[in-house]
């Protein structure tokens, strides 16, 4: 671990995992912001990886395995006892993202056009703190998994994991995960039956028209003119197709015709890019369907074609109900329920743990981290609470303790 750093007021919780954690609260603080400083992308996570494991040897875990999924580390915890043959897993992400940091403190990025924006390192340092919790108390009956896993950001690294034997090696019967949340007070919990997350898919729509000059257009089949028209008509899509109680989203994001520099030539081709975003199954699949019917019907309007290539990237992220409750019973363990939402609104966001979650039974938390506005996720001014820090190192040991009992606890 690095040097101590003076920790910030943590929040108050119940219970002797948060007592214990709470006086490695400063070695916690210095591991994150050092992670903070040097920020790394999806499976580029070297440092990163380097650091977990060196962590988890200093805790005192029983295996750490490297290269999972290319750059994942998996911690090893066996408790006290092994009567019951249970195992749990327990995710923390460690990628960062492509964005210049807007920040001036001590631990700023050190790298050029990467930082860690969406919290990321705060992940990885609670996990690690509830290893060597873990480690140290070993309060529980059965084997602890805990993961580091790479390339969050777009990258798949869960869907990774998983193709390379995580849960063929490691059986585990539930897996958690927990991500920080602005939109939380500090020392506040969320989580919801169902889905937490939209899943997040990618459409490319390529229009091919007739390329000519702009003083001459009847000659052409204007392929902006048709872009706008598909851009304008897939809003209906949503509007007129979906139950107003089932959520989606479509947006256009992008769109690359002509050339800036050539004011009177009308291309050829355009291409549009965007996002869909659904909770079910059934909704994505329409949405597919009608995205192909309404561009090619748009285009050949204007004697043009249409083809959308659509990508499902990221699958919805759907909570089980037993691991939904238990969780929730968890956090109302640490900090009592009038600051545990049960229902809290889903985000139309994506997170790969759902690839984790079409595999095993499971739950995925938000921890409040407070911050609103500039410190809102994937913004320039981001910067994990490191305030939080003991209480999801906390969460993640509750759920190990409470899901995994010795039979006459110490």
């Amino acid at each position: 671990m690095l040097a101590p750093v003076a920790p910030t007021r943590a929040p108050l919780a119940h219970g002797r995992p948060f007592a214990h954690i709470a006086q490695f609260h400063p070695e916690l603080t210095a591991l994150r912001r050092d992670l903070h400083a040097h920020p790394e992308l999806g499976f580029e996570e070297v440092y990163t990886s380097a650091r977990v494991q060196e962590a988890l040897r200093l805790c005192g875990v029983d295996e750490v395995h490297a290269g999972i999924g290319r750059t994942g580390v998996v911690g090893i915890i066996k408790g006290r006892s092994n009567k019951s043959g249970k195992m749990m897993g327990l995710r923390a992400d460690m990628d960062a993202l492509t964005m210049t940091e807007g920040n001036d403190f001590p631990w700023k990025s050190t790298k050029s056009g990467m930082m860690h924006g969406c919290g990321h390192d705060g992940h990885v340092a609670m996990l690690v703190g509830a290893a060597r919790y873990l480690a140290e108390t070993r309060n529980f009956d059965g084997t602890a998994v805990l993961i580091f896993q790479p390339g969050e950001e777009g990258f798949a690294g869960a869907k990774a994991m998983i193709e390379d034997g995580l849960f063929q090696r490691f059986p585990v019967e539930s897996v958690y995960a927990m991500h920080n949340w602005p939109g939380l007070k500090p020392g506040c919990f969320g989580i919801r039956h169902e889905a937490m997350m939209a899943a997040a898919d990618r459409i490319t729509i390529e229009i091919t028209g007739k390329g000519g000059h702009g003083a001459h257009a009847y000659l052409a089949v204007d392929p902006v003119v048709v872009a706008a028209h598909i851009i304008t008509a897939v809003q209906s899509i949503v509007s007129r197709n979906v139950k107003p109680v089932d959520g989606a989203v479509i947006s256009l994001c992008a769109m690359s015709a002509g050339d800036l520099h050539a004011m009177s030539v009308i291309p050829g081709k355009a291409t549009l890019v965007g996002t869909v975003r659904t909770f079910r199954p059934e909704v994505q699949e329409m949405v597919e369907r009608r995205l192909n019917e309404l561009c090619s019907a748009v285009a050949l309007g204007f004697g043009a074609t249409a083809s959308v290539h659509y990508e499902r990237i990221y699958p919805a992220t759907i909570n089980t109900p037993r691991e939904t409750e238990f969780a929730a019973s968890v956090a109302e363990s640490l900090v009592g329920a009038e600051r545990v939402t049960r229902d809290m609104e889903p985000s139309m966001g994506a997170e790969d743990f759902s690839f984790m979650l079409q595999v095993k039974p499971g739950a995925y938390l938000r921890i409040g981290q407070g911050g609103e506005g500039n410190c809102m996720l994937h913004m320039t001014r981001y910067d994990f609470n490191d305030e939080i820090l003991p209480l999801g190192s906390a969460l993640h040991a509750g759920l190990v303790e409470q899901g995994m009992p010795l039979a006459h606890p110490a």
